[in-house]
């Protein structure tokens, strides 16, 4: 029964892209490459400040076309480039939120990286959905910008 309350509350998405791991461990980590695809589906990154480090905050500022704001924070707990990152996540508007733990592994598969997130200690089976969706979303646009275009 635990097993099944836990299973509603992480989730995880593998994601390969067709990019190098370094590149792809940058794109997770350099402000202006956050800003081009930390925000799924309409949404963009208005804003964002990374204190690469253990201990180090972030702070993700995501709006909507219609100008409403959303801010994810967090404190960065493990920092391996570029193979792990592992970070705290909460929503800086929420304050019943005690936030979750996101963990993400950049494994090598030939000229490719496979991206493998887990996003665990999600508030309820709601809020877990809410962030596959816009975990989901946000990866597209992390392919579409380091997917290599044809000429």
């Amino acid at each position: 029964m635990a097993k099944a309350a836990q299973d509603e509350r992480s989730l995880e998405v593998r994601r390969t892209i067709p990019a190098p791991r370094e590149r792809v461990f940058a794109a997770w980590t350099q402000t202006e490459d956050v800003r081009r695809w930390s925000a799924p589906g309409p949404l963009n990154v208005a804003a964002a400040e990374i204190d690469l480090r253990v201990g180090g905050r972030y702070r993700i500022e995501m709006q909507e076309p219609g100008g409403a704001r959303h801010c994810a924070v967090g404190e960065y707990r493990e920092v391996k480039s570029p193979e792990r990152l592992v970070y705290t996540w909460s929503w800086e508007d929420d304050d019943s939120a005690t936030g979750s733990l996101i963990t993400v592994e950049f494994h090598e598969r030939g000229k490719a990286t496979e991206v493998v997130l887990r996003h665990e200690q999600l508030r309820d089976a709601a809020s877990r959905a809410n962030h596959l969706e816009g975990w989901n979303g946000s990866l597209d646009k992390l392919a579409a910008l380091l997917t290599p275009q044809r000429a």
